[in-house]
């Protein structure tokens, strides 16, 4: 495989990990745990992995060399530091046992089910150490929801004598894992699952997990684009750039770039829908920054758009719950009509005031909202150009106001959609060495008999050697939703807190960040030099634990 010389120097670097997990461990049990709601139906669900207690691991002097072998699996879409989750738990079981083998099954879930897989030697995995991207083993959306699926997969798991998988996933792949965890246990099949909390757009945290894995690197990212772009439009001074960023269920990912950068605008989701906005009332407030600005001369600015903003304006959100139970009862009835036939289907069939909202949307969105679909169920809200939505609809707004003499400045627009530019970037500092651990930690939890545990690292503000590394119930972070027209049970997403100390420094600088120009520029990633600027964690992560 081509190297780059970064890529080169990279691989030189040794992450570092908490002291409790650097030799032998023993495990710390807190009291036992409950989900996060709908206590006994989850409890009903899940009678073999409820209520376990939280673990933390503490050193130890006993050695723990026991033979195991291991499965991973990457599901989902990229994080940066995938890579290292694999390399820390490799490294980890080697150390317990260097007869240990670590399998690696290819493209995801799928690969578990089809019996695609690869042993993970050495001198294969030392190729990808502290790089981006997924492509040690490949990714993939399969779920695992059905007993076949769990009983094919066991056929490879007899035949290759392993002990426990570890799932590599966000909120939906882990709520798979801790499913087939309980299965597995329910039938005393004698297989652990240990799942690792990975997403880019930071929704899969909570209590115990303080963040996910790949957030730090992806935000920094996008945070260098987008202060490069507002570099060029403070030189330019002609374009109000829209930029949408990755983030479908929640604005984490927007936030952290805004409070890196601050731009003239950042659109939260979670506030549009707590204040019940509609789309015309997000549109006259970017019109009222803009026309404000213009009146100074400057008609220029950057806006930051959520991915998933339009599933949050309340009276579209209503729409889309009645579309998907819609397409989960009636799709077949009207998937293969023709455009015109199947819009006029769905409104035959929608409430009056959905019908409403739903005739005021243009085409392309309708047909996204009421059809397309991704593997979970979601709308596929990354197809949807709401950055060019909201940007027609400030100029049709503005020129109304210039008709009636209200503005008098030029709008010029250009769009932009940073997604898959941040899911295989180079880890950063913090997440080489915060994946390192992860991997590491779901080794110990599999020494120590658990299943249906997520591997955690605490503290993360703290240097790494302070860390504290364990486990945490999946079963813990569960409630019941409706996906799809049926009731089932989920890891609960994140959502930003609006009483949150990183909401809260935005809401106390935005009305400044929106008149003035006082954009900031982050650069790059740096891997080397002054730990003040290559170590230092997300500015959400920093204002949570007070360390802003």
């Amino acid at each position: 495989m081509e190297k780059s010389v970064l890529q080169k120097a990279r691989m030189a670097y040794v992450p570092h990990l908490p002291e409790a997990i650097k030799g032998y461990v023993k495990v710390k049990e807190g009291a036992p745990t409950e989900s996060a709601d709908n206590k006994e139906e989850i409890q009903k669900l899940f009678p073999n992995t409820y209520g376990m207690p939280i673990v933390e691991f503490e050193p130890s002097d006993s050695e723990n060399g026991q033979l195991m072998n291991v499965g991973v699996i990457l599901s989902g879409g990229q994080a940066p530091g995938g890579h290292n989750v694999i390399t820390g738990l490799f490294d980890t079981i080697k150390k317990m046992n260097p007869d240990n083998k670590l399998y690696g099954f290819i493209l995801g879930p799928g690969g578990l089910v089809d019996h695609k897989y690869m042993e993970i030697t050495k001198d294969f995995i030392d190729d990808y150490r502290n790089t981006g991207g997924f492509d040690m083993i490949g990714s993939g959306r399969t779920k695992l929801e059905k007993v076949e699926q769990f009983e094919k997969g066991l056929e490879i798991i007899r035949e290759l004598g392993i002990k426990a998988l570890v799932i590599i996933g966000g909120d939906d792949s882990n709520t798979n894992a801790c499913v087939l965890a309980e299965y597995y246990a329910a039938k005393n099949y004698g297989v652990q699952v240990i799942g690792c909390p990975k997403t880019i757009d930071g929704d899969l945290k909570n209590s115990q997990i303080e963040t996910s894995f790949g957030f730090d690197t992806a935000t920094k990212t996008y945070s260098e684009l987008i202060g490069n772009i507002e570099r060029d439009c403070n030189s330019a001074r002609k374009y109000w750039h829209f930029i949408k960023l990755m983030g479908r269920s929640a604005s984490h990912i927007a936030l952290e770039c805004a409070l890196q950068c601050q731009p003239n605008i950042c659109l939260v989701s979670e506030e549009v829908k707590a204040k019940n906005m509609t789309l015309n009332q997000i549109v006259e407030q970017i019109c009222e920054v803009i026309a404000y600005r213009a009146s100074k001369g400057d008609n220029y600015g950057v806006i930051l758009v959520p991915e998933g903003l339009i599933e949050f304006i309340p009276s579209i959100g209503k729409l889309i719950e009645e579309l998907n139970d819609l397409l989960a009862s009636h799709g077949n009835d009207y998937k293969e009509l023709d455009p015109v036939a199947q819009r006029e289907y769905i409104m035959s069939h929608l409430s009056d005031d959905n019908k409403q909202t739903f005739s005021t949307l243009p085409d392309n969105v309708a047909r996204q909202l009421s059809l397309d679909r991704d593997p979970h169920g979601n709308v596929q809200v990354s197809l949807i150009e709401t950055e060019k939505l909201l940007s027609d609809m400030c100029e049709a707004k503005l020129a109304q106001w210039k008709a009636e003499g209200k503005y008098v400045g030029k709008f010029a627009s250009l769009h932009h959609f940073f997604g898959y530019e941040g899911r295989c970037a180079a880890p950063s500092n913090f997440d080489a060495d915060y994946c390192y651990a992860l991997g590491a930690s779901a080794a110990h939890l599999i020494a120590n008999g658990k299943t249906g545990y997520m591997a955690v690292v605490k503290h993360t503000t703290r240097p790494a050697s302070d860390w504290v590394a364990g486990g945490v119930p999946i079963t813990m972070m569960m409630n019941i939703e409706r996906r799809n027209g049926e009731m089932k049970p989920v890891i609960r997403k994140a959502l930003v807190d609006l009483e949150g100390k990183p909401f809260k420094e935005l809401e106390a600088n935005r009305d400044r960040w929106s008149k003035d120009t006082c954009y900031v520029y982050p650069g790059p990633i740096q891997y080397w030099g002054p730990s003040e600027v290559c170590d230092r964690t997300t500015r959400t992560l920093a204002l949570e634990q007070d360390k802003a």
